[in-house]
């Protein structure tokens, strides 16, 4: 069985190296994408100097390139941010509007660059929000050519206006923990699909 690549793109607002429970989050996808063939890497996009815009470069010294050129070799990519204000966060924000430029961008079957990639979301937050971060991102990423898989999220939310953060909350192998196996299951699987049928010349 062919090894698959994946990439992480963790939209914490920190720098490196201040802790981040969406990179912690992150990082237990990767392993757990690891038990089906999937290898990869976290990029947490902070710590690049990704310029804002929807052109796969901005120049100018833009780093979004080197990140898209990570992406391009992946066949799956997984998002990780936090919430807040109940939304995703301005990083993953940007990063959405930089993947809107791979709507110009085919192949030579006349095929956008991300058909054939696989889509997933990672979510954490101190408050209710989860479900509502995943539909965005998700839908954004479809939008863009991505396809998802059946259960392509796993989150975790703490008490509503508590201060406890998913690195501090404890292991959750039955709630957090079952979504992320599943998302990883489905989501090598649909890749490893795709990989083997593409999707039809446009």
């Amino acid at each position: 069985m062919p090894t698959l690549r994946a990439l992480v793109l963790c939209c914490t607002l920190k720098p490196s190296p201040a802790p981040s429970s969406a990179e912690l989050l992150g990082r237990e996808v990767l392993t757990a994408l690891s038990d089906h063939d999937v290898d990869g890497e976290v990029v947490r996009v902070v710590d690049h100097d990704v310029r804002f815009g929807v052109s796969t470069d901005e120049g100018d010294g833009d780093q979004w390139p080197t990140i898209r050129e990570k992406l391009l070799a992946a066949q799956v990519l997984v998002i990780a941010t936090p919430i807040w204000l109940g939304q995703p966060s301005s990083v993953c924000k940007m990063v959405l509007e930089r993947l809107d430029a791979e709507l110009s961008e085919t192949d030579a079957q006349g095929r956008l660059r991300t058909f054939g990639k696989v889509a997933a979301v990672a979510v954490v937050g101190n408050e209710d929000g989860a479900h509502h971060v995943t539909a965005e991102v998700l839908q954004a990423l479809n939008d863009v050519g991505f396809t998802v898989a059946a259960s392509a999220s796993t989150y975790w939310v703490g008490e509503a206006m508590g201060k406890t953060d998913y690195a501090d909350a404890g292991p959750k192998p039955d709630t957090t923990g079952a979504a992320t196996k599943a998302l990883a299951a489905n989501t090598a699987h649909l890749a490893r699909l795709l990989a083997g049928h593409p999707y039809p010349a446009s």
